[in-house]
């Protein structure tokens, strides 16, 4: 059975090395998305990437970069999301949150099995 819905997808733009009360920043924002009860988050890790101040991270054999760029993506409904990004601004010193519409389409399995 297919479900259409309308939902937010934010998209968290921070650094590898970041972190919140001496944990990796990514893994803090994920644990909070799931106590906060959110629909769905993903964390990806990018190969290369720059940011404000044109420093290139790369995954380059030759400069092993410990600060590679983190994308925390996190989707659901309007009202979930304006409730949490309260606590994103105590929590994200340096980064960048993008916020578009999405249509989430859910395949949930055929109901007359």
């Amino acid at each position: 059975m297919r479900k259409e819905s309308e939902a937010i997808l934010l998209r968290i733009f921070i650094g590898e090395s970041d972190k919140y009360q001496g944990k990796p920043l990514y893994k803090y924002l994920i644990e909070l998305f799931r106590k906060e009860g959110l629909a769905g988050a993903t964390v990806l890790r990018g190969i290369a990437g720059f940011g404000k101040t044109s420093h290139l991270h790369t995954t380059s054999v030759l400069r092993l970069s410990t600060d590679l760029p983190i994308i925390v993506e996190v989707a659901d409904k309007k009202e979930s999301i304006e409730k949490i990004k309260s606590q994103l601004d105590e929590v994200i010193e340096h980064g960048l949150i993008t916020e578009e519409k999405i249509k989430i389409v859910r395949y949930e399995g055929n109901q007359k099995k």
